[in-house]
């Protein structure tokens, strides 16, 4: 019944937030969302459960501050508390700073694999996706009047410093997490110039994410070490695994490589051929880290201890909802040629 209450809570939040004209509703969906999802982090009681939880908190927290004092300034200099309406550069200069840290964009990207690896995997889908649509639906509608030096800035430090801090890592969820802060990069590069190209690109890692991490939960693997041992639960969801990871990735021909062929052709046609380059170039070290965990689910190392040995052979079924989303985000691509000239 607690998890009912939650989950409406985090619906109407979103919601709240995505359909509202007024900043101060805005704000109020913020808030929902953020005291809706604190329980769903700490519900385990581990020490690190609470930890993640209060940083998330005080995060969001003063992310959402940030954007009440942006409103308010503008609104005092302006006379206007439209969403579409933010045309002070001082507030606007503080509203992209409330949404990075409410986003994790750098240089506030710090908290989120924290909470992220604090978290389960369920929860830890839900911080990255869900939990990301209001602050996305905020950056979408501000989005002419935010300064495009800055968020291009922003996005590319995001791009660099989720590829390389996510190199060393052995925890998946932080892997995950450091992916989100790359793939986010490329999201914001973009949204001054061509806001669509950034809703294509989130659903699209909406997709992608969510099959990860429901195969990762369906085969309960948390670190790269027992990742290496799940083919022997299922061998058929470890090879779609495989693919989704390297869709993930953006290797082409799948899903993934679509949003960021369709972004840097958009950044050509903006003269902007250099940030480009430095962004594709970036992305090739995300493109290791999901090579590596690619790699992992490919090695096929017998069970080394009791627990592993329990699992030996047990071939899980694959739920149909995985089957689906994993499907989406291997094959959307190849079958849909038609998307980019669409577009």
């Amino acid at each position: 019944q607690a998890k009912l209450i939650f989950t409406i809570s985090l619906i109407l939040g979103t919601t709240i937030t995505i359909s509202s004209n007024h900043w101060l509703m805005a704000w109020t969906g913020l808030e929902i969302n953020t005291l809706a999802v604190l329980p769903l982090i700490s519900k385990s009681h581990h020490p690190r459960a609470i930890e993640a939880a209060t940083k998330y908190f005080l995060v969001q927290s003063a992310a959402s501050a940030l954007v009440l004092f942006s409103s308010t300034t503008n609104a005092w200099h302006t006379g206007q508390w439209d969403i579409t309406q933010m045309t002070h550069p001082l507030s606007c200069l503080i509203l992209t700073s409330a949404i990075a840290m409410k986003l994790g964009l750098v240089p506030f990207h710090f908290w989120f694999p924290e909470v992220l690896q604090g978290s389960t995997l369920t929860t830890g889908l839900l911080l990255s996706t869900a939990m990301k649509l209001p602050p996305m639906a905020l950056l979408y509608m501000t989005s002419p009047s935010l300064n495009p030096t800055l968020l291009t800035t922003m996005a590319i430090l995001s791009a660099a410093l989720g590829g390389w801090m996510g190199l060393n890592q052995t925890q998946i969820r932080k892997i995950l997490a450091f992916s989100s802060i790359s793939h986010l990069g490329w999201m914001a590069i973009i949204i001054h110039y061509n806001p669509k190209l950034t809703l294509l690109n989130f659903y699209l890692y909406i997709l992608m994410t969510a099959a990860v991490f429901l195969t990762l939960n369906s085969t309960k693997a948390l670190k790269l070490s027992t990742l290496m041992t799940t083919w022997t639960k299922a061998p058929s969801l470890n090879a779609m695994l495989l693919l989704t990871l390297l869709s993930l990735a953006g290797l082409p021909p799948l899903t993934g490589f679509l949003p960021k062929w369709l972004i840097i052709q958009e950044l050509t046609k903006q003269d902007m051929v250099s940030t480009a380059t430095i962004i594709s170039l970036l992305s090739l070290l995300g493109l290791f880290f999901y090579l590596r965990l690619a790699y992992c689910t490919t090695i096929t190392l017998p069970p080394h201890t009791t627990n592993h040995m329990k699992q030996w052979h047990v071939n899980k079924p694959i739920s149909p909802s995985i089957a689906i989303l994993t499907t989406m985000s291997i094959a959307l691509l190849p079958i849909s040629p038609m998307i980019p000239t669409a577009l």
